[in-house]
């Protein structure tokens, strides 16, 4: 790696001094965009990907076609592939062109050159170290308020949509493009049913048809993070011993409202369309972005094609059966009320 990989002078440091890593990571994407090639590429490819919006009952979901998403959503994540190929998040791997920025000596901020948002980071630990968010949903949290100016920050379980679940990262991404960044409190307010509530921490149980997911809203991380480890506790009775429970995370904060992380609990990593022939088949490995209501198609035909019904049978099979989610939320009502 270049002497230089870490970007830690002029304007960036002084915003690193004052914590505010969401413009910082502005800075590092204004200074990539005119010295790495692949990210220039990238851009300018997002710049021509097509949109279109599907409406449920009370909210949207918007289908992207990008096809420069194809590398990540057809990424083979089996353990024999993934000792075969180099770990593209180790930093001796990384493009000669990229630069970072350094988070707090554990993390880098580097910008996604196969970008699904306007401004799009991926966050790697600077080790080799698999992909489990218990130890390190702290990081999440404190990332997610260190960058809030501008984004929105994701982790995607191992084995939920994780294109390097080998290799421990979270990723970020604009604020407010996903439609769940602005609908929350409507579909919270449609759908919700509130299992605790204090000046000081909400937590409601979401099913709004299409997704089953929890929520805790609090400007006191402790009190997110022990929510977070009761649900997680919870969780692991229904997956097997050793595995961590399937999920996915989105974590939003605003300095005037605290934390708002939605809990994504999952059954399966890809749908029946994923491994399906000919017309039946569609290349969509839903993540964190798609649950947060952008679904990413990088193949033309399946973008074309694809419809409320189809939306409804990929999340229907990846999201844990209501049965499951009531079993859940009274797990969970019990364990606050002890």
């Amino acid at each position: 790696m270049p002497n230089d990989f870490i970007l830690n002078n002029g304007e960036i440091a002084e915003l690193v001094a004052q914590g505010d890593y969401g413009t910082a990571s502005l800075k590092l994407f204004e200074q990539q965009n005119q010295t790495w090639t692949q990210l220039i590429e990238g851009y300018a490819s997002l710049s021509s990907v097509q949109t279109k919006e599907f409406y449920f009952d009370g909210y949207k979901i918007k289908v992207q076609f990008n096809p420069g998403r194809i590398v990540s959503s057809s990424a083979k994540v089996d353990p024999k592939s993934i000792n075969e190929r180099k770990c593209f998040l180790c930093i001796p791997n990384l493009p000669p062109e990229q630069r970072a920025i350094n988070y707090k000596d554990d993390y880098l901020i580097l910008c996604n050159p196969f970008p699904i948002f306007p401004r799009h980071l991926t966050i790697p630990h600077v080790e080799h170290k698999a992909q489990t968010i218990k130890e390190s949903f702290d990081v999440l949290l404190s990332l997610s308020r260190e960058t809030s100016k501008h984004f929105t920050v994701f982790y995607n379980g191992p084995k939920c949509g994780a294109s390097a679940p080998d290799h421990l990262h979270f990723q970020a991404g604009s604020k407010y493009f996903m439609p769940i960044d602005n609908d929350f409190h409507s579909i919270k307010n449609e759908y919700g049913n509130t299992l605790f509530e204090s000046d000081k921490l909400i937590i409601e149980a979401i099913d709004d048809g299409l997704r089953r997911f929890f929520s805790f809203e609090s400007n006191e991380s402790n009190l997110i993070v022990s929510s977070f480890n009761l649900l997680y506790n919870i969780l692991l009775s229904y997956y097997e011993e050793g595995e961590e429970p399937m999920m996915n995370i989105l974590a939003f904060y605003e300095d005037e409202f605290g934390w708002r992380v939605l809990l994504f609990p999952r059954k399966k990593h890809r749908s029946s369309h994923y491994f399906a022939e000919e017309e039946k088949h569609y290349l969509i490995s839903a993540a964190a972005v798609d649950l947060g209501g952008v679904i990413i198609t990088p193949l033309e035909k399946d973008f074309e094609r694809i419809n409320e019904r189809v939306i409804r049978e990929i999340f229907d099979e990846i999201i844990i059966d209501k049965s499951v989610f009531e079993l859940i939320k009274h797990g969970l009502l019990k364990s606050l009320f002890k």
